[in-house]
Parts: C-alpha cells; structure tokens; sequence
C-alpha cells in the first residue's frame, strides 16, 4: 500500500443527489429517539406525517455525501474511526424533498510516522432548487496512515467546555435494536449488526453508529433546549470518544452561556464519555 499523499487528498471532490420522502425522515426520527413515547404529541411532528412533519435537523448528517472522497483517498478504511462532526443549519431542513451534497477535502493533517492522519471534508448542502440548507463537516482520523510528509496542524480545534458544574444533566434510553433500526438510514456497516464481525473487531457485540450517538445527543438538545422547535438549533458539532452499545443508557451533562449551549455525553452503566467538546448553537 502506497502511502497516501495531501495534495491528492486535498484535491477530492465529490457531488450527490439525494432524494427522500416522509419515509426517510420519520425512519431517522424513530433511529435517533424520537416517537419513544407514541402519546407524547411534542414528538409526533417527527414521526407522523399527519401532524405536519418535522426532519430533525441533524438528518443533514445522513444527506452529507462524501462518499467518493472517503473512497478515493487511500486511506486503510479498516483503521479508520469517526474523529468529530458538525453541523450547520441555515435554513429548517426540509421534511422532503431533494439535496444535492457538494463535498470538498478541507484539511489533511499528518500526525506523523504510527500515529495516524486527520482528513476533513465538507459539504454544502443544497435543495434541488439551490437554496443553501447546511454545511456539514466530518473528521475522520486515520489511525493506519501517517508520516506522508503533510502538514502537522489545520484540523479544526475542539470545542472547551466550562470549567463549573453542569447547568443541567438529561438522560435518555437507547433500544437494544437501535443499531439495527438506524443502520437503515444508508450505514450498513456489518460491525453494527453482525456479533462475529464485532468480536472481530475487539466489541463484545455491535456496537451503535456514532452518528446515531450524535443524533440521538441533537434529539436531546432539540427536546430540551429548543422545546421541540427543530428550526432554533442553528449548529452542532461533537468529538466522539467512545463508541455505545445499544441498550445502554446515555446522560448528557449541559452548560447554557447564552445561545450556545456546551455539553458532554457518557453512558449511564460504565461511565464512560461517548460524545465530548459538545456545542450546540440556540437561538432564543
């Protein structure tokens, strides 16, 4: 295997159309928490098309794209882990509809010789008519690669949470067959469905998408920041420190400084931080 080169991964692009019924949006909806309880008419919006759907705006996550700049940088896939994500809405995502994902490599860091590579890549988020929905970062971190000769800084820096006690703390469940739900949104990684190929892997069983820990934390934020008006979250972004099995328990501790809002994510039966660097923005 070649060693892979910043100026050929710095020069991927890739564009994807998607198109999506209420379908798709109530299936992320259920994936990431929402509908848990059917008589809770907050949430229905989310999961019943009848009670005038709502996406949930961290949906723009499974609309990003990318996929050609993951496929074309040369990167061992088998050692690569999901870094961090972020996301920012400029207009309500719409409940149907079409995108279109124009993604870009935004940075590629060498960390040097064994100790792996950070690439980004961005996406502009787009509806068929041209109107700009999102922007959508993803870092992934390349733990196989690394001593190619790049630059040793430029991936974007982690968000500091405050130095006090939470403001406040929320908890919520995940479903044993939750991973199994949400691979359904487009990541059928076997790692979250097949037991052989989690024990393969080092988990005891699969384990839960981090994009669905990620969306699950958005669904909390949305819930009890934003008073299930989806249209107030104006950004997110998180670092993932851990992956979850599904089942287990996840507390949110949360520090509200105006409309931004800093938070951690760990799970309730091993302690262990799962989402960290947390910021979500909130308008009031």
């Amino acid at each position: 295997k070649m060693p892979i080169s910043h100026d050929h991964i710095m020069g991927l692009k890739d564009t994807a159309r998607f198109k999506y019924e209420d379908r798709e949006t109530i299936l992320y909806a259920l994936g990431t928490g929402f509908g848990r309880d059917p008589l809770n008419v907050a949430e229905l919006p989310f999961v019943y098309e009848g009670a005038g759907l709502v996406a949930s705006p961290l949906m723009a996550c499974v609309l990003q794209g990318g996929g050609a700049i993951i496929a074309g940088s040369g990167i061992n896939f088998l050692m690569m882990v999901h870094g961090e994500q972020r996301v920012t809405l400029h207009a309500p995502l719409p409940p149907r509809g079409e995108i279109v994902s124009e993604s870009r490599a935004t940075a590629c860091v060498d960390k040097g010789e064994g100790k792996g590579a950070v690439i980004v890549y961005t996406s502009e988020l787009k509806t068929g008519t041209g109107a700009h929905i999102a922007t959508v970062q993803s870092s992934l971190f390349a733990r196989g690669d690394g001593g190619f000769g790049g630059p040793r800084d430029g991936a974007p820096m982690p968000h500091a949470l405050p130095d006090r006690a939470p403001d406040a703390v929320f908890e919520t469940e995940t479903r044993e067959d939750q991973a199994l739900l949400y691979r359904l949104c487009g990541d059928r990684n076997p790692l979250h469905a097949d037991p052989g190929i989690a024990s393969a892997a080092g988990f005891p069983r699969p384990i839960l998408h981090g994009l669905c820990t990620f969306g699950t934390a958005g669904k909390m934020i949305v819930q009890h920041v934003c008073g299930y008006d989806a249209a107030r979250l104006k950004a997110i972004d998180a670092r993932f420190s851990s992956p979850v099995f599904p089942g287990e328990t996840l507390v949110m501790e949360l520090w509200r400084d105006g409309e931004v809002c800093s938070f951690r994510v760990r799970t309730k039966e091993r302690g262990v931080m799962v989402l960290n660097n947390g910021r979500a923005v909130v308008s009031a």
